[in-house]
């Protein structure tokens, strides 16, 4: 997946690896991917790391961690 500038504002697009980075990548795609990028972190990633990074994430807004704790109750 071909990472966008905007959704990594803060580094450089291309020194990020989906392995390495996961969870900030994780982070950055819940509270601002669009659905495109969500489906793919989705097939991506284990279910259980995304959950993980969504109950204990100190970045993503309250808003987000309850959309997403909802969406795994599923």
């Amino acid at each position: 997946m071909k990472f966008r500038q905007t959704l990594f504002w803060d580094t450089d697009v291309k020194k990020i690896d989906p392995k390495k980075n996961a969870r900030y990548i994780i982070e950055r795609v819940m509270e601002f991917g669009t659905d495109k990028e969500t489906q793919w972190m989705w097939k991506t990633y284990p279910h259980r790391l995304l959950h993980d990074v969504a109950k204990k994430s100190r970045v993503l807004r309250p808003e987000t961690r309850t959309l997403w704790t909802i969406l795994f109750q599923k």
